[in-house]
């Protein structure tokens, strides 16, 4: 299990290939990337993501080491950006190797509904009329956790 909370990007293709390499005993690897997306009535300028570091890698460790407990998983990946960031920049990645692909789309579906509900990051959007707002949780995201 590898949990990265960082502000640098990172390279989605050099993670996802370092991820799978060596997993030989794995017939499953399944990755989820989020990024930030423009807002259609105005632009977003940027998302500016705060933490609090140790308390958000434990929490992030937590929620990994649940699905391993869950699902059988022969490796986690989490890796998550704080910071300023712009449209089309990466936010965050999940990556989950597992036996059977089951397991592994089903674990990942898991880290990202609690990493989007329970993961202690706090999202700030600036729009191009000058607007900032934080970002509220949104009842579809806390439905998503029911599930589970």
């Amino acid at each position: 299990m590898r949990i990265t909370v960082q502000e640098a990007p990172f390279d989605l293709g050099a993670e996802a290939t370092a991820f799978a390499a060596g997993h030989t005993d794995m017939g499953a690897i399944v990755t989820f990337t989020g990024v930030v997306r423009d807002l259609p009535d105005d632009p977003l300028v940027a998302m500016e993501i705060e933490h609090y570091p140790g308390m958000t890698e434990a929490a992030l460790t937590d929620i990994a080491t649940r699905a391993q407990e869950r699902w059988h998983l022969g490796d986690v990946l989490v890796i998550h950006r704080y910071g300023r960031l712009t449209p089309g920049e990466t936010i965050m990645m999940v990556a989950t190797a597992a036996p059977h692909r089951r397991d592994a789309f089903e674990a990942a579906e898991y880290l990202m509904d609690f990493l989007k509900s329970r993961a202690p990051f706090w999202k700030r959007e600036i729009t191009a009329n000058g607007a900032s707002e934080w970002v509220e949780a949104k009842d579809t995201d806390e439905d998503a956790l029911s599930r589970w």
